[in-house]
């Protein structure tokens, strides 16, 4: 699985975190949404633009996560964000994020954007470099273990899901983020089954909420990955089947990730 897909589902899913990461309260995220958008004209696509939803004042978020060196990274990413600012209608003013994992990875040719890249206008954010001593978020924590070294993600991972469990209220909520940590683990231990890492971390209990064996006894789940295949959206899934859609997303993402890992092995 892709680093950026992690993100976005990330991003798209708990938009808060973002903001938490560019030091802005977590509550900008009501005033938000989230989408990848793509310049049709010349099939440029931007990762992940968070839009204002209603007031003009506000600016546009481009986020890029790059996790692979690149020497044209800067020279693309300026491109597409202004060949978007032409096309859409908006008036908003924008502000650009690159996620990185290390500084060692921000290797772009900078001398003709240095400008842009030393203003207000862009935020690089080094993953290793946000504190790590100080009480963190969950949402920040869980941005961490994706770098974190294999050796200590277990206990990391097992420290995130204590905390979701006793902070989250919303079952659904709770299990969209314990989604989101397995998934993060089964892209970092690639070698291990989804049902190795289920059993592991416990990931088990999320089958044994009532939204979900309800869904299960009527046959439904088993119903998903065909869907999908058919092309259908999670959105459209889930009306059909009288499903949540968090639920759907959930079997979704479970789909996917088992596609991957066949595909590999």
């Amino acid at each position: 699985m892709k680093t950026d897909t992690i993100f976005y589902r990330l991003f798209q899913s708990f938009p808060s975190i973002f903001f938490e990461l560019i030091n802005q309260p977590p509550e900008t995220a009501n005033t938000y949404q989230f989408s990848s958008v793509e310049v049709k004209q010349l099939a440029f696509r931007i990762d992940g633009v968070f839009l204002p939803k209603t007031n003009t004042s506000y600016p546009i978020y481009f986020v890029e996560v790059q996790f692979q060196p690149d020497q044209k990274f800067y020279s693309r990413l300026f491109t597409e964000i202004f060949l978007y600012l032409d096309k859409t209608q908006l008036t908003n003013n924008w502000r650009g994020v690159v996620v990185y994992p290390s500084r060692s990875i921000d290797v772009g040719e900078t001398e003709r954007y240095i400008e842009l890249l030393t203003s207000e206008r862009v935020t690089r954010v080094y993953l290793d470099e946000l504190d790590s001593t100080a009480l963190l978020s969950i949402g920040i924590g869980t941005v961490k273990l994706v770098i974190e070294p294999s050796d200590s993600a277990v206990t990391k991972a097992r420290e995130l899901i204590n905390l979701a469990r006793q902070q989250i209220a919303s079952e659904i909520t709770q299990r969209e983020f314990l989604e989101l940590i397995e998934t993060i683990i089964v892209y970092k231990f690639p070698q291990k089954s989804r049902e190795e890492i289920e059993q592991m971390f416990g990931f088990s209990e999320l089958k044994q909420t009532k939204v979900y064996q309800e869904a299960k006894q009527e046959g439904k789940l088993e119903t998903i990955p065909f869907m999908l295949s058919l092309g259908a959206t999670v959105e459209q899934i889930a009306e059909a089947l009288s499903l949540d859609v968090e639920l759907v997303r959930l079997v979704a993402t479970k789909t996917n990730a088992n596609e991957e890992q066949n595909s590999k092995s």
